[in-house]
């Protein structure tokens, strides 16, 4: 092919590919820069995007997942609360109790300790009544009042883990206070102790649920840093890296540039063939 043509140069035509190519390569740099990301979008990496999106997807789930296990710690500690309270209730009870057993004490005197009794026992109630977090009480069965077992989400799957509600008013409260001793004497080894293991088995219970929640949500936090991790190597831009790049583009855009004028310039120096 004539080189000395006015029509067609080569030279221009391969600095021109040269610069175009320059410029693309300039063009993925600054937006990993800019974005902070080797793939950002479908078009950088196809492949990894979509598995970035579907790890995305699993971090959001484990991020609402701990959230709803906060709201469920929420209520457990709220009804350990509530049972806590119940349960020092019991002991001030027992006492009264005891001195509703003994037969020494006159007609004024027991029903002064039948009254404090019943006090005590409208305690208990309130305190079961009042065990409520977030409309939730985990101290009723009746789902009108917010009772009920509770299901809650655990991680980015969705499974779910239960737990389980108590019958406080049929289960936790002592019946009304004994009319004699040998009635209270009987309450102290039946009705008393029956339901103060009730009382020490739920707050056993909830106790060990609690630290199952928490440690539930810490194992959450720690795979959440771990998937995060694994998200970052996969589509995070070395930024280090990539300045090097952006600034070794920049001078060849630079050179390709003044490369580019002067392959342009070419056909002009034909024009001294044509002398006046």
């Amino acid at each position: 092919m004539n080189l000395n043509s006015v029509n067609t140069n080569l030279a221009a035509m391969t600095a021109l590919q040269s610069l175009n190519r320059t410029n693309d390569a300039l063009g993925v740099v600054q937006k990993r820069v800019s974005t902070g990301y080797r793939v950002s979008d479908a078009k950088d990496d196809g492949g990894a995007f979509a598995v970035a999106q579907s790890v995305r997807g699993d971090i959001a789930g484990l991020t609402t997942a701990n959230e709803q296990l906060g709201g469920l710690k929420g209520v457990i500690d709220v009804t350990l609360q509530g049972l806590g309270q119940v349960s020092k209730t019991m002991v001030e009870l027992r006492t009264v109790l005891t001195r509703l057993a003994d037969g020494t004490i006159n007609d004024e005197q027991r029903n002064q300790y039948e009254q404090q009794y019943g006090q005590l026992r409208t305690q208990v109630e309130l305190f079961i009544e009042d065990a409520t977090y977030n409309g939730r009480n985990l101290l009723s069965t009746v789902a009108t009042a917010g009772g009920g077992d509770i299901v809650a989400i655990r991680n980015e799957t969705g499974t779910t883990l239960t737990i389980t509600a108590f019958d406080g008013v049929g289960d936790l409260l002592v019946t009304t206070a004994p009319t004699d001793a040998a009635g209270a004497q009987s309450a102290i080894t039946g009705d008393w102790t029956s339901i103060n293991k009730a009382i020490n088995d739920a707050l056993n219970r909830l106790g060990s649920d609690a630290r199952y929640i928490d440690a539930q949500v810490s194992y959450n936090r720690d795979k959440l840093d771990a998937v995060e991790g694994g998200l970052g190597t996969l589509i995070d831009a070395d930024i280090a890296k990539e300045a090097a790049k952006l600034q070794a583009l920049q001078i060849r855009q630079q050179l390709g540039t003044q490369t580019l004028s002067i392959t342009n310039q070419a056909p002009q120096a034909l024009l001294s063939l044509f002398g006046r």
